[in-house]
């Protein structure tokens, strides 16, 4: 095959991924028919994340798990962060934190834990308690003394939602395959992180304690986040799902973390009160480990 039926072929399947890319804009006869799927569609597609391919123990000749920080106010990631209001856009445009939140209250999402490590599992109702915050006005209380019972428009209720979050936690898995020669990433656990329900209603009080609302075993959501598409800046014809994203690692991270003989203690554990120190430590261990693939070649 020479070069010139070589590019008619790529752009030939680029055109046809295209045309799949807004499901049904093209021949949709009202609005609602946008974005849904035929069953011929469906059989033709067969749209499923692509499979991790099984790799025994024995096959790992060097590991290290990280812990890296998502943060949403850099630009290249702003995909997993908007769109934050969706009261004027399509259904299929959301959040990954909408996207989490919404798959772990309707149950397609149920490997939810309270830490990194997976040691203990949490319901929705667990997490509610950093998600919602209910608070009494004073006539509400009043109220409450006189009657024994309060209306519900004497009750605040604060919700977190896309716009809160800051930042993403994520837990992978970096190793060498003997048998592949390479060294490979593997994404374990992701975690939306800000402030408390609370810190919203009462904002003068300068609350600002981030903290980890919960881990979800990545590998498990992969079904829905596959489903999920994110926004692609570069062809917005060809929206790029959750999955795909996080696998492919097309974001910034900055390691905080990593597996040590030190109970796996922080970056700034160590390295006190400079943000720049730390900076550059993550950056050695982000060296470090693509040296290690790298010392595999050379004698």
């Amino acid at each position: 095959m020479n070069l010139r039926n070589l590019v008619l072929c790529v752009f030939g399947l680029g055109m046809m991924a295209g045309a799949n890319a807004q499901v049904n804009i093209l021949n949709a006869k009202t609005p609602e028919e946008i974005g849904k799927k035929t069953e011929a569609q469906i059989a033709y597609d067969n749209d499923k994340p692509l499979p991790y391919g099984y790799t025994d123990d024995r096959y790992v000749m060097w590991s290290k798990a990280t812990w890296e920080i998502i943060d949403l106010d850099e630009r290249v990631n702003f995909p997993l962060y908007y769109p934050i209001d969706t009261n004027n856009i399509g259904a299929s445009r959301r959040s990954l934190y909408d996207v989490l939140v919404k798959n772990i209250k309707n149950g397609k999402i149920e490997s939810v834990y309270s830490d990194s490590y997976f040691t203990e599992k949490r319901t929705l109702k667990d997490i509610e308690a950093s998600l919602v915050y209910s608070d009494t006005t004073d006539l509400g209380i009043e109220q409450f003394n006189a009657e024994g019972v309060v209306d519900p428009q004497y009750v605040r209720r604060f919700s977190l939602d896309a716009g809160d979050i800051s930042e993403y936690h994520i837990r992978g898995y970096w190793y060498i395959d003997k048998r592949q020669g390479e060294l490979r990433y593997r994404l374990l656990g992701i975690c939306p992180v800000a402030n408390e329900a609370r810190s919203k209603a009462f904002p003068d009080d300068g609350l600002d304690a981030k903290v980890e609302l919960f881990w979800i075993w990545f590998p498990a959501a992969r079904e829905v986040l596959h489903e999920a598409k994110a926004f692609n800046r570069k062809n917005t014809s060809q929206p790029v799902s959750f999955d795909h994203l996080l696998n492919s690692r097309r974001f910034n991270g900055v390691i905080y973390k990593e597996d040590n003989v030190q109970g796996d203690r922080d970056v700034k554990d160590y390295i006190n009160d400079n943000a720049l120190m730390q900076l550059l430590e993550s950056d050695r261990i982000k060296e470090q480990i693509r040296n290690t693939e790298l010392d595999l070649w050379n004698y």
